[in-house]
């Protein structure tokens, strides 16, 4: 799934990990969407947001 970048950030999204490319301050994302797997998590530790790009740290 290729995820588009915005200049502003996703507002019904927040996410604290700032390794990731679509992350901007405040606690935000900035990817136009998201998913979220597996299909038959049972709790929030089951869970991934496949939607994770690590950042790159040299630009």
């Amino acid at each position: 799934m290729a995820i588009q970048k915005m200049d502003k950030p996703n507002e019904g999204i927040r996410c604290v990990v700032n390794t990731c490319e679509y992350y901007m301050n405040g606690d935000h994302c900035s990817a136009k969407q998201i998913e979220v797997a597996p299909r038959n998590a049972s709790d929030s530790e089951q869970t991934d947001c496949t939607t994770f790009t690590k950042k790159d740290t040299f630009s």
